[in-house]
């Protein structure tokens, strides 16, 4: 080999070292994120500052990257194949062409983003500061570069984010707890929270003919009966109907009147304002605002502004963390399995937790609970035994109260036809 070729050699070399420096930046950024960053700058480590630099501004860094990884594999591929061609003449394209399809795939890709993957503080620390420097440079370029490619196809460029998706986590957290990395209960407290930003108030909000509420003309005795026998702390107090929610009256105010001697004063003297949501609104503004106004109970209202039931924080928390139990809860649970394979469960269990329960397709677009579900198959108020199918499954009224289904029966039999078809 002569001069030139060694210097050829060298060149393929340096710019397969690109290649693979730029590889491990790529997977190592992406893999460490804004939150690991910030972590790694409150622990003082060297490289953090540029790492959290690039991480808030990820897409014009990736942006260099990719063109740096582009300028190397060409100018690499090129140098080869005029080095091959010098040694071999005849068959050059395809020695370079083989040989840099392996050392590339081996040394530029594989073992660079594996170890980068292993060691992605360290990485992401060493490249940072580099790709700081590198970016005062190139992004104008990769900007103008950018334009023109959205010139020949529309677009907004490399996008914003976000990199790692809802879907993905949720999948993470499965692998995670399949791997004893976390515990079952971390992982569905992971999927609970994801939940909790879809969900709406009148999902999970006490309906109104569960509501313990107290005429504004009661004494205190008579409300501290009721608070006593629900055992709430809080009742609602309203005028003439219960869609005149006048105010909220506290345990603690009547026992504290009560204990100066003025067993008879009026409600409406130390009852505090009410609160009132829509059903439509999203639980977790609710829980935000609840916080910020420091109330723990609000009057849900419907689309004609009649009240369609009352929420609590602690059903708020009761999506997140699961069912918070305390003393006065009856234990009555709300799916009981039997013995023939059927389920007994409460009316105002929710459509989609049966759905998953069963592993059936139920519609839950229409209707948050199994009563309302009954309500809809049949398009009338059952009686108590009246039965309904969907799909390969029976729903039976087994307990009415009045008109609201209290408890309901399901069983799997033969392929049913559905209900809206007329032959349920």
């Amino acid at each position: 080999m002569n001069g030139t070729q060694w210097i050829d050699l060298f060149g393929v070399i340096l710019l397969i070292a690109v290649v693979a420096v730029m590889a491990a930046s790529e997977t190592a950024i992406t893999k460490t994120g804004r939150a690991r960053a910030y972590k790694l700058v409150e622990e003082g480590r060297r490289g953090a500052k540029s790492l959290q630099r690039v991480v808030e501004n990820l897409p014009p860094y990736l942006g260099v990257v990719l063109l740096l990884t582009l300028l190397a594999t060409v100018g690499g591929t090129t140098l080869a194949a005029s080095l091959a061609i010098s040694l071999t003449h005849r068959y050059g394209e395809i020695v370079a062409t083989v040989a840099m399809t392996l050392v590339t795939f081996v040394f530029a890709e594989i073992t660079p983003k594996t170890y980068a993957i292993l060691h992605s503080d360290r990485v992401a620390l060493r490249v940072a500061p580099l790709l700081v420097i590198l970016g005062r440079f190139l992004v104008p370029l990769t900007k103008v570069l950018i334009r023109l490619s959205n010139v020949i196809m529309p677009g907004r460029g490399i996008p914003e984010g976000p990199f790692v998706t809802e879907e993905e986590i949720r999948a993470m957290a499965d692998v995670a707890s399949e791997e004893a990395q976390i515990e079952e209960e971390e992982k569905e407290l992971i999927h609970s929270i994801f939940e909790f930003g879809d969900t709406i108030v009148r999902e999970v909000m006490v309906p109104r003919p569960d509501m313990a509420v107290a005429p504004v003309d009661a004494n205190v005795r008579q409300v501290l009966d009721l608070i006593l026998r629900r055992g709430y702390s809080r009742i609602p107090v309203f005028r003439g109907t219960i869609d005149e929610i006048e105010g909220v009256v506290y345990a603690k105010d009547l026992l504290r009147h009560l204990h100066a001697g003025k067993g008879d004063v009026e409600l409406d003297k130390i009852m505090r304002p009410a609160f009132f949501v829509p059903e439509t609104k999203r639980v977790s503004d609710l829980l935000r605002e609840m916080q910020k106004r420091r109330i723990h109970i609000a009057i849900v209202l419907d689309e004609y502004g009649s009240t369609a039931g009352l929420i609590t924080i602690e059903d708020l928390l009761e999506e997140i963390v699961g069912e918070i139990a305390d003393e006065y809860d009856r234990d009555e649970p709300e799916v009981v399995p039997l013995q023939d394979g059927s389920y007994r469960v409460d009316g105002r269990m929710a459509v989609d937790d049966l759905g998953e329960l069963l592993e059936s397709d139920l519609p839950d677009g229409e209707w948050d609970t199994v009563a309302g579900l009954m309500y809809g198959l049949l398009g009338a108020v059952p009686t108590q035994g009246e039965t309904v199918t969907f799909d390969d499954l029976t729903f039976t009224a087994e307990k009415v109260q009045g008109r609201r289904i209290a408890k309901v029966l399901v069983e799997r039999g033969p392929q049913a036809v559905r209900a809206e078809d007329g032959e349920g």
